[in-house]
């Protein structure tokens, strides 16, 4: 160990002596003191947060030792540099302290600058780390140099990504001299600009080392050296105290039994004793039952995304049996559209795209399609959701792919891992993969799996202690740490092509393999054909033409081997640190893989070091994920069955989806969301059987009927005195208006089908030869969403979307109008109707009202529609002198009044 007062007027000194014109500011001639001004300033403004008890931000102000060994991001001095010392940057921005009545005065600021500056001297000896130690140069290394001279290439034989392998040196022999820095290769190396190559930089995505950088590995080496142990850097944990864990959501959920309520009659299943209870004590009740024409349509667009048709209408309100409505649910569920339909919630929340966004070329991700599939298939098989977290957080850490039997479960759990690959990406390119562009994307991803799997906001962490909830830094860089066998920014690959796998399965490879091998056969048949033609024979050059043309439109049906978009760990990873506020320029002190530390007991301590019962070492990832799916968590069941309450009832318990922090609201019915989550555990993660528990009780089952007292004791509608009025999320829309018309392709999975792009910015999915495919199935490519479904609040995934918002804006009335798209589903529509009803205008207006409202329209309405067509028929007759057209102007009239149905409110809300 070194002491302070013994080294800092040397050291300064040595580094002058060093590099002339580089050093540090000059020191003044009579040196400063921390306790001639310094300390007083401190503990006038600063030690109230940062003493030894609060120590906010794992930062101790109240003593010199306490100064020395710096904040949870690690040391906040550096001697000599003011500008340099994280306490004074964060001082000099007005960050701290942050109430503007103690900020320093500039006297007090002149004062602690000059004590920097002059070396942070202290009148007694502290006992303290080295100035630079390897925590300082590893780092540095990995940043600078281990892209070519690190575990994946060993150029010139040199490996620097330990003390021990740099003191090895390579093929030139020892890199360093310790004690002498001139005299090292490497420095000679450096300084010549030799190390790293200039024309392999961007090749590599590195960037040369600076001189500042330079002169810390100068001076580590002419220290010897140093080296500090790991244990000596690790703060006690009291960044987060016993308080903070109390908080209600980092507490697993209780055990509640539904209360008694004093109209038993009304409760079908315990959610709605929990929202009767409630109702009750504000002198309210359920709203009546909904009718069962309401009950079918709001249960079939809720579960399946389209709703019922004529006859299954028909046969819902025939059915006597008192089960009828528990049946239909259960048929509804067991749909492969229930899929299709609840997939695209679970799609926002991870920010799925087909695109990698990030810049302007938004280049398309090829194999994404792959990872929806996986989530529609998952959902339809009501694959337990600890399976399916587990599957999408460690999926190459459950099985083995690399043996090369691909079954359908290796297959699903390695496309489950496209999870965390779906954030903004834009390290396709050598000129975009550098280490910022890497750790923007790692950053995403963990704001992802934060808001989506925890209901956190982690990503606030990344560059201080979080405002709000006790998420220390030192948390987020943990948490980093456990995905950075595949994640690591000194490892990287690229976003496409090197972390795609060619794992896919046989069934589909010996499809590819075929395809090939025809195409290659006709290819071969075509090139002997040209090379028998003689350039004798009559019409040579237009029959060779021919054949070339045919050849090469063959060579476009290639196509690439199958591949999936994974994650994948590729082990030794890079050694894990805070970087200070964020910046991977200012390494703090080193982490080890761990969790929120407020979501653990304070002895309990996450093993990431455990072992399979054959002895392999178990993921960090695979740990992480197992740790998420305990049945006690505090959040995962609790965050996920609040989603899907959201998406049943328009609003979560908890109204904040991606947020159970102390920022977040506060739940309407804690009770009720400890109930759920700890039944959701009890039934085996079954998300169906929650939609079952939900959509069954009184609670889903009431009219939007708004009484007076309702209005007036529960005007938002939290307390769920009546069912929320819902309009239309984008792809229903579509998706019904396709359905309703006949023209809905149903065919599921595979590609994403192809948009058109017009120059006017006029976004439309291409038709194929059976229609239009669920807008699941269509492309979305971040910069290019189909105009329709943005007009109507589809989301631009940035990284992810939590909670749609719903607009009233003039585009979506002027798109349902005058849409090209929308008026040939409206003909499409009209056809079918005659097909269906005839030319009778009364059997034509009672079809449309039952497919498009799901009710048989009131004789007024029958009356003025009839009117209506004939109005209609006129109109188009009256326009038209053309024979043949005036033949089609009942089919006009008749599509007029269809378009017309798209645009009421009563087709696109659902009651």
């Amino acid at each position: 160990m070194f002491y302070r007062s013994d080294i800092s007027l040397g050291l300064m000194f040595l580094l002058v002596a060093l590099f002339p014109g580089q050093s540090p500011a000059a020191e003044p001639a009579v040196p400063v003191f921390y306790e001639d001004s310094v300390k007083a300033i401190l503990e006038a403004k600063c030690t109230r947060c940062h003493n030894s008890e609060k120590k906010q931000s794992g930062l101790d102000l109240s003593s010199p030792r306490a100064i020395l060994k710096g904040s949870e991001s690690g040391r906040i001095l550096q001697a000599g540099d003011a500008d340099a010392s994280l306490l004074f940057q964060m001082i000099d921005a007005d960050e701290m302290p942050p109430e503007e009545k103690d900020r320093l005065t500039p006297t007090e600021r002149e004062s602690l600058r000059s004590w920097i500056q002059a070396g942070t001297h202290f009148r007694k000896a502290v006992k303290t780390a080295p100035a630079v130690t390897q925590h300082d140069i590893i780092p540095l290394l990995h940043l600078r140099c281990v892209a070519c001279h690190g575990g994946r290439r060993q150029e010139a034989g040199l490996d620097l990504r330990t003390k021990q392998s740099i003191l090895k040196g390579g093929k030139s022999g020892p890199v360093i001299v310790p004690g002498d820095p001139e005299s090292s290769l490497l420095i000679q190396r450096i300084k010549s600009a030799e190390m790293p190559p200039r024309r392999k930089l961007v090749s590599v995505s590195v960037k040369p080392m600076e001189a500042n950088e330079l002169e810390r590995l100068s001076q580590w080496i002419e220290l010897g050296l140093p080296e500090v142990n790991e244990s000596e850097l690790q703060e006690p944990e009291t960044l987060v105290t016993e308080q903070d864990r109390q908080f209600w959501s980092f507490q697993p959920p209780a055990q509640v039994q539904p209360p008694q309520v004093q109209h038993q009659d009304l409760v079908r299943n315990p959610i709605d004793a929990f929202i009767l209870s409630k109702l009750e004590s504000q002198g309210l009740t359920f709203a009546p039952t909904a009718d069962k024409r309401t009950l079918i349509r709001r249960l079939s667009i809720d579960l399946t995304g389209l709703p019922p048709t004529p006859q299954e209408i028909d046969d819902f309100l025939n059915d006597d049996d008192p089960k009828a409505y528990e049946q239909l649910v259960e048929r509804l569920l067991a749909s492969p559209r229930y899929g299709e339909r609840w997939a695209r919630h679970w799609l926002d929340v991870v920010g799925y795209a087909d695109s990698e966004g990030a810049q302007n070329e938004d280049k398309l991700r090829p194999h994404m399609y792959r990872y929806r599939d996986y989530v529609i298939r998952s959902l339809n098989q009501d694959k337990p959701y600890s399976r399916f977290l587990l599957e999408q957080i460690a999926g190459d850490e459950i099985v083995d792919y690399r043996s090369g039997n691909i079954t359908p479960d290796v297959y699903d759990c390695l496309v489950a891992t496209g999870f965390l690959r779906t954030a903004p990406d834009r390290t396709f390119a050598n000129i975009t993969n550098f280490v910022p562009d890497r750790l923007e994307v790692i950053s995403d991803e963990i704001q992802i799996l934060g808001s989506a799997v925890l209901g956190l906001t982690i990503k606030c962490a990344r560059c201080h202690s979080h405002k709000f909830d006790p998420i220390p830094q030192s948390d987020y860089y943990r948490l980093t740490a456990v995905f950075k066998a595949a994640y690591d920014e000194h490892d990287w690959l690229k976003s496409q092509g090197p972390r795609t796998l060619p794992y896919v399965s046989q069934q589909e490879l010996k499809k590819h393999q075929e395809h090939e091998k025809q195409l290659s056969i006709q290819q071969g048949q075509l090139k002997q054909r040209l090379d028998q033609l003689k350039p004798t024979v009559p019409d040579y050059q237009v029959k060779s033409a021919e054949l070339k043309k045919q050849i090469d439109a063959l060579k476009t049906q290639h196509r690439p081997a199958p591949r999936i978009r994974a994650l994948w760990s590729r082990e030794s990873p890079s050694p894990s640190y805070i970087y200070k506020r964020g910046n991977y320029l200012t390494p703090g002190r080193p982490v080890q893989p761990g969790v929120p530390a407020v979501l653990t007991s304070p002895d309990e301590t996450l093993d990431f070091d455990q072992k399979e019962k054959n002895g392999d070492p178990v993921g960090r990832r695979l740990v992480f994920a197992r740790w998420l799916t305990q049945a006690d968590h505090p959040l995962t069941a609790r965050v996920m069955v609040n989603r899907i309450w959201l998406h049943h009832f328009g609003r979560g318990i908890v109204n904040t989806p991606g947020n159970f922090g102390r920022a977040g609201e506060r739940p309407t019915h804690p009770e009720l969301l400890d109930w759920l989550a700890r039944e959701f555990v009890r039934q085996n993660w079954s998300i169906k059987s929650l939609h079952r528990l939900m959509v069954t009780s009184s609670t889903y089952r009431q009219s939007s009927e708004i009484s007076d007292d309702a209005a007036r004791l529960d005007p938002s509608g939290s307390l769920l005195s009546r069912m929320p009025l819902n309009r239309m999320e984008a792809e229903v829309l579509r998706d019904s208006l396709l359905y309703i018309c006949g023209q809905l392709d149903e065919t599921p999975f595979g590609p994403a089908d192809p948009v058109e792009s017009r120059a006017d910015g006029l976004v439309t999915s291409q038709r194929g030869d059976k229609g239009w495919r669920r807008s699941i199935y269509v492309l979305q490519r971040r910069t290019k969403i189909p105009t329709l479904l943005e007009n109507f609040d589809f989301p631009q995934m940035g990284p992810n979307c939590l909670q749609r918002g719903e607009s009233l804006v003039a585009p979506q009335a002027l798109h349902l109008l005058n849409n090209q798209m929308i008026h040939q589903l409206a003909d499409h529509f009209a056809s079918r109707i005659r097909k269906e009803a005839g030319d009778q205008p009364a059997e034509q207006i009672s079809q449309i009202y039952l497919r498009a409202l799901g009710r048989s329209p009131t004789s007024e309405e029958t009356m003025i529609g009839v009117m209506t067509l004939q109005q209609l028929e006129e109109k188009w007759k009256s326009e038209s002198k053309d024979e043949k057209k005036l033949s089609d102007s009942s089919q006009k009239a008749l599509t007029s009044y269809c378009h017309a149905m798209f645009n009421l409110a009563e087709f696109q809300y659902i009651d």
